[in-house]
């Protein structure tokens, strides 16, 4: 009777084998020149998929390093409010200190496969930095092909990925071990906790501290979240009612209020979305600084003072007060949650919110300006973050059909068998001739 294997370890008997690496080489050659693999069982089955999901996302197998979407500051605010910073202390007590003695490098990513934090032997560190394995970089599968965190990721499982079995060649020196962690309460996936170095990572006894640690975390998470209700429970508040305003693809906005939905009109739609990004910096507005955000031309100030006026009539002393002019209920826009998403560097959930432009119809200044800002921001961090599908959803915005860049940059990241390259280069060439033609 023989025993079974568990798929997920990469060296079951913890020792690396140099003819199965050969092996592996030679199946991966066969993958990414020929898009077939031989019918053994030189490559686990995990690793197949994943080297066949990472060969139909468009990943380079030699070139392309993962991107870095998460910097400095923004880097720092993200994690701060990530719910796995608060567990930290655990991740550090448990692989944290073993690792810098074992030359090895403990990594803590978000669900979209972001690492947070990146810990461990220093020079480790210094020599994964060769390969953007760094804070803030993106180890999805998508971007980065096979990988223990990517991976681990894409099919929710804990699993070790061995030298070779990595599809970026430039990875294939490093082996890792990575498990996922789970929200205890929603079963939410948070992200994962991942032990990256050289071959000895790839030994079961290192997957099974990292699961270990996993454990441990979503039971600090849970305790954690017991307190919070404990606390919750003990100074309960009513929270105010939250107003929102529809501004985006809209050519006049929507306001819900507790009480129900409001059609407003253009003017309107324009001034409540002024004082709304006014408030986003916590000011207001006087009659005459709204009546230049909200005329081309001679700015009408008694105008606006009687727009607004019939505006406060319409939704409330509780959400608009004058004097100067200010929200002091609380509203918030679609326009703004998008450019919240964008700043935490969920760049998918963005383009999902993003209907199309600020009122589109609106002539007026700061409308445009803001309209333009917005649009400015979504389209940087989708040609920055290089991802076919997501270039795809834009390419189709009213303010990208006839944006030769963005259609470049999709040209740029199709794989060579995608059906879409002829449609998209068909485009771009159009584009390309009414810009000279212009």
């Amino acid at each position: 009777m023989t025993t079974a294997v568990n798929p997920w370890l990469a060296l079951p008997d913890g020792v690396p084998d140099a003819a199965r690496t050969r092996r592996l080489r030679a199946a991966h050659e066969l993958l990414v020149t020929a898009s077939e693999l031989p019918d053994d069982d030189v490559v686990r089955s995990v690793v197949r998929d994943s080297w066949r999901r990472s060969l139909g996302s468009g990943v380079d197998p030699d070139g392309g390093l993962p991107p870095v979407e998460l910097l400095d500051a923004e880097l720092l605010a993200y994690r701060a409010a990530h719910p796995l910073a608060p567990v930290l202390p655990v991740i550090r007590r448990l692989l944290v200190q073993d690792a810098e003695a074992g030359r090895m490098i403990v990594a803590v990513t978000d669900a979209a496969g972001r690492m947070l934090w990146v810990e461990g032997d220093r020079q480790l560190r210094s020599r994964a930095e060769g390969v953007n394995f760094v804070e803030g970089a993106r180890w999805s599968e998508d971007v980065a092909g096979t990988n223990a965190p990517g991976t681990a990721l894409a099919v929710d499982s804990a699993v070790q990925i061995y030298g070779s079995e990595h599809f970026r060649r430039p990875v294939q020196p490093w082996s890792c071990s990575a498990a996922p962690v789970h929200d205890p309460v929603t079963g939410a996936l948070l992200g994962a906790i991942d032990v990256t170095g050289g071959d000895p990572v790839a030994a079961p006894h290192v997957l099974t501290l990292v699961r270990a640690t996993v454990a441990a975390v979503e039971s600090e998470l849970r305790w954690l979240h017991r307190e919070r209700l404990t606390a919750g429970s003990a100074a309960a508040a009513p929270v105010p009612a939250e107003a929102r305003l529809e501004v985006l693809g809209r050519e006049r906005a929507r306001l819900t209020l507790p009480a129900g939905p409001l059609e407003l009109s253009v003017r309107h739609s324009e001034l409540l979305f002024l004082l709304a990004e006014a408030a986003a910096s916590g000011q207001g507005r006087n009659a005459a600084q709204l009546a230049v955000e909200c005329h081309a031309g001679a700015a009408a100030t008694v105008t606006v003072r009687a727009e607004l006026s019939r505006l406060r009539r319409l939704v409330g002393g509780d959400l608009l007060d004058s004097r100067p002019y200010r929200l002091v209920g609380r509203l918030r826009t679609d326009a703004d949650q998008v450019r919240r998403l964008l700043a935490r560097g969920d760049v998918a959930a963005a383009l999902e919110r993003y209907a199309g432009p600020v009122l589109p119809g609106s002539h007026a200044p700061g409308v445009r300006s803001a309209r333009d800002r917005l649009a400015a921001q979504l389209r940087r961090a989708v040609l920055t973050g290089h991802r076919p599908e997501q270039l795809l959803r834009f390419a189709q915005l009213p303010e990208a059909r006839e944006d030769p860049g963005v259609w470049h940059a999709l040209l740029e990241v199709l794989p060579p068998g995608s059906p879409r390259r002829t449609a998209v280069a068909a485009h771009l060439h159009r584009l390309r001739l009414a810009g000279r033609a212009r």
